[in-house]
C-alpha cells in the first residue's frame, strides 16, 4: 500500500508543479497624469516570487518601488496561499498606454492597458491647499434601481495624524461600499498629494432629481515644514466635497409585468445536460441554471425555476447566492439546482426559458435565453427494477437431486467467495489508511470551531491592534455566515445599531494613525453574540417580490 501511495505522488509532481495560478491587474484603469496606479501581480497557489524584469516598462512608466504580501487561508479544510507583489508606477505621458505580459512566480501574466489622460483643469482651483476633497458619480443619468458608481478621493499634502471621513447619507438611495481604500499619490499644480480613494455603489430606489450630500472630513494633519510636527502637534483641518446631483428616470412605460432588471451585462445559462442528449427513465439528471449580472445585487434577481415537465418530476435544491464586486461595479448570482427524475420512456423537452432586462449601456431592452432541449429517455437500466422469470409448471419441472454429503461446492461459489474476502480487505486496508491521514494532521491546520474563534475575537478585543481585532471578529462572523466578504458587509448584515457603530468605530482606528478615544467598549458590544437581521443572507424569502424596486 505505502509503494502505491509513493508512486502516486510521483505521478502527481508534475501537476502540483504547475498548480500556481499567475494573474496581473491595475488599482485602476483610467488615471490623471502626474497620478500613480498599482500593478498587482498575484500568484495563486503558489509560495514566494522574485519580482519580475520591468524593463519593458521604462518607456512609458516611471517604476517608484514595489509591496509584497501573502496570505493564507483554510476553507473546509482547504489551505490555500496568495502571494501579492504591488508594483507602484507613474505614467511618462498621456495616451493608451500597454504593460506587455510579464514572467513571474513561473507563468506569464496577461497583457494590461492604462487610459492616461491630461490634468482636469476644474481641479486646478484647489491646488494649493494642504486638504480637499472631490466627489464624482458615473453615469450621472441613471433610471431607477441602475447601479452608479459614486467616488470620493481625499487629497492629503501631508502626514496624516488621525481623522475621519463620513460616510453618505442618501435617503432613497441603496449605498454600498465597493472594496477597500485605493492610495496613491499625484501631483497637483506643482504641489505632491497623497490620494486615499473610497468607492460606492449607489443604487437609487426612486425617481427624479437627487442631489447626493457633500462627505465631510475631520482630522489633523502634520506639515513636514512645520518645526512644531517634530513633536507631533498635528493642526486640525477639515474639508467638505462640493455635493452632486444625478437624474434618475423612471421605468419605461411600455415595460410591462416583467422584474425590472437594468443591468450592464447579464447572462443566464442551463448545465449538466448529457452530451449525447439521453438519460434513463428513474435516473436523475442534474441541472444547474445560474443567473448572473453585473450592475445589479442578487437580492435584484428574480428566483429561478423549471416549468412543469410532462413525463419527469422536477426537485428543485436550495439556491445559491452571493454579490461580489470588480471594484467599480456589483455582480449579482443567482444559481439555483435541480434534479430530473424521467418517469417514462420517450422523450423528454425541457421548454425555451426566456428573461427580459434593460441594457443600461445601449439603453434598450435585451432577453436572455436558454434554447429548448429534446431529451431521449431510455427504458430503465436491466439489473434491480427487471422482473424475475416466473418458474416452470410443475408438470415440466425436472426431480432435482440431493447433494451427496461429500459433495465439493461448485467453482463458481468459490470465485464469488474469493472475489468477496478480497473486496474485504481492500475495504479493510482503505479504512486504516485513512485512519492513519487522520491521526497524522496537523492540530494548527484544523479549522478552529465557532467556541474557539469567540475566544480569539474577545482576547483580542481586550488588546490594542486594531487589526487583529478585525481579523478576528471577521472570522468569528464567517463561521454564521460564511458569505460575509469584509467587515462592512457584516455590519449591513447586523441589527443592533450598537454593534454597527462599533465596527464603525474599529475601522476607523484601524485606518488612523492615532485611536479614537470615545471608542465603545467592542468585546461588550458583541459578548451576546451576533444581533442578526431577519433571515440569513443567501436564503430565498418565502414570496419574492413582484417588484424589486419602488416604481414611484
Amino acid at each position: 500500500m505505502r509503494r502505491c501511495v509513493v508512486l502516486l505522488l510521483f505521478l502527481l509532481l508534475p501537476v502540483l508543479a504547475h498548480a500556481a495560478s499567475v494573474q496581473a491587474s491595475l488599482d485602476r484603469t483610467r488615471v490623471q497624469l502626474g497620478e500613480t496606479v498599482t500593478l498587482n501581480l498575484r500568484v495563486e497557489g503558489g509560495g514566494l516570487a522574485q519580482a519580475p524584469d520591468l524593463s519593458a516598462l521604462a518607456a512609458d512608466f516611471e517604476v517608484l518601488g514595489s509591496s509584497s504580501n501573502t496570505s493564507v487561508s483554510i476553507v473546509n479544510g482547504q489551505r490555500s496561499a496568495q502571494f501579492t507583489l504591488g508594483i507602484a508606477l507613474r505614467p511618462r505621458h498621456v495616451g493608451q498606454l500597454a504593460i506587455p505580459p510579464l514572467d513571474f512566480g513561473g507563468g506569464r501574466t496577461q497583457a494590461l492597458t492604462l487610459t492616461v489622460t491630461a490634468p482636469d483643469p476644474a481641479v486646478a482651483a484647489n491646488s494649493g491647499k494642504p486638504v480637499f476633497l472631490e466627489a464624482s458619480a458615473e453615469p450621472g443619468h441613471v433610471r431607477v434601481g441602475q447601479q452608479l458608481l459614486f467616488t470620493v478621493r481625499l487629497y492629503l499634502a501631508g502626514t496624516l495624524s488621525n481623522g475621519s471621513l463620513s460616510e453618505p447619507q442618501l435617503p432613497g438611495v441603496d449605498a454600498r461600499r465597493l472594496g477597500d481604500d485605493l492610495d496613491y499619490d499625484v501631483v497637483r499644480g506643482g504641489r505632491a498629494y497623497h490620494v486615499i480613494e473610497r468607492r460606492y455603489a449607489l443604487i437609487p430606489q426612486q425617481a427624479g432629481a437627487i442631489q447626493l450630500p457633500a462627505v465631510t472630513f475631520q482630522g489633523e494633519l502634520i506639515d513636514p515644514a512645520d518645526p512644531d510636527s517634530f513633536f507631533a502637534m498635528g493642526t486640525p483641518t477639515s474639508a467638505a466635497s462640493p455635493p452632486v446631483t444625478i437624474q434618475v428616470d423612471p421605468v419605461p412605460p411600455h415595460w410591462g409585468s416583467s422584474a425590472w432588471l437594468p443591468a450592464r451585462a447579464l447572462s443566464l445559462t442551463l448545465d449538466g445536460l448529457p452530451a449525447d442528449g439521453k438519460v434513463r427513465v428513474g435516473q436523475p439528471l442534474d441541472l444547474a441554471m445560474t443567473l448572473q449580472a453585473t450592475g445589479l445585487p442578487y437580492e435584484a434577481l428574480p428566483a429561478l425555476s423549471l416549468p412543469d415537465l410532462d413525463g419527469a418530476t422536477v426537485y428543485p435544491d436550495k439556491p445559491v447566492t452571493g454579490t461580489r464586486n470588480d471594484g467599480h461595479w456589483l455582480i449579482g448570482r443567482r444559481q439555483q439546482t435541480f434534479a430530473v427524475v424521467p418517469g417514462r420512456a420517450g422523450t423528454l423537452t425541457l421548454p425555451a426559458i426566456t428573461l427580459k432586462w434593460w441594457n443600461v449601456e445601449t439603453g434598450q431592452a435585451e432577453e436572455a435565453r436558454i434554447p429548448a432541449h429534446v431529451l431521449t429517455v431510455l427504458p430503465a437500466a436491466a439489473g434491480g427494477s427487471t422482473p424475475a422469470a416466473p418458474a416452470p409448471a410443475a408438470s415440466t419441472r425436472a426431480p432435482s437431486k440431493a447433494p451427496a454429503s461429500g459433495a465439493q461446492p461448485p467453482p463458481w461459489r468459490v470465485a464469488v467467495f474469493v472475489v468477496v474476502a478480497l473486496v474485504l480487505v481492500a475495504g479493510a486496508l482503505a479504512a486504516w489508511w485513512a485512519w492513519r491521514r487522520r491521526a497524522r494532521v496537523d492540530p494548527a491546520t484544523r479549522i478552529p470551531s465557532h467556541r474557539a474563534l469567540r475566544a480569539a475575537f474577545l482576547a483580542a478585543a481586550r488588546g490594542d491592534d486594531t487589526a487583529t481585532q478585525s481579523h478576528a471578529l471577521l472570522a468569528w462572523a464567517r463561521a454564521e455566515r460564511p458569505g460575509l466578504a469584509n467587515l462592512g458587509a457584516l455590519a449591513d448584515a447586523l441589527a443592533s445599531a450598537d454593534q454597527r457603530e462599533a465596527i464603525d468605530h474599529l475601522q476607523r482606528r484601524r485606518f488612523a494613525t492615532a485611536g479614537d478615544t470615545a471608542s465603545p467598549d467592542l468585546a461588550a458590544a458583541f459578548a451576546r453574540g451576533f444581533q442578526w437581521r431577519d433571515g440569513p443572507p443567501g436564503e430565498e424569502p418565502p414570496l419574492p417580490p413582484l417588484y424589486p424596486f419602488k416604481l414611484r
